[in-house]
């Protein structure tokens, strides 16, 4: 994958979990605590953050980690994503993506873990 590529990916995904906070926060109010679902959009906030900063610290330097990379982008789309989609709809069909999420994301960690050093 080509690290300029990489690196706008992780960018937007960035950006998107700050645009996402502030709407949960600001626009989505009201509709989060009428579904008692607040707790599930900052959650899912709080992973896709900390998995976006992740990202930008996986293209760093001359190559990307492209499997850490991948599991890490995909976790955040299938748990955050399944946990917005939960909070906003109510529906609970959402919720069996949400462990795939997090076995990617786990999964993404395990293989930095065992990588060689670049």
């Amino acid at each position: 994958m080509p690290q300029r590529l990489a690196a706008f990916l992780a960018g937007i995904t960035g950006a998107s979990a700050i645009a996402l906070g502030a709407f949960g926060a600001h626009s989505l109010k009201t509709l989060l605590f009428l579904h008692g679902a607040h707790d599930i959009w900052n959650k899912a906030v709080l992973y896709h953050l900390v998995h976006a900063v992740a990202l930008l610290w996986i293209v760093r330097g001359s190559s990307v980690r492209v499997i850490p990379f991948f599991c890490w982008f995909l976790g955040i789309l299938f748990f955050s994503g399944s946990l917005y989609m939960l909070a906003i709809t109510g529906k609970s069909w959402w919720g069996p993506l949400t462990p795939i999420g997090g076995g990617l994301l786990i999964a993404g960690w395990l293989f930095v873990a065992v990588q060689k050093p670049q």
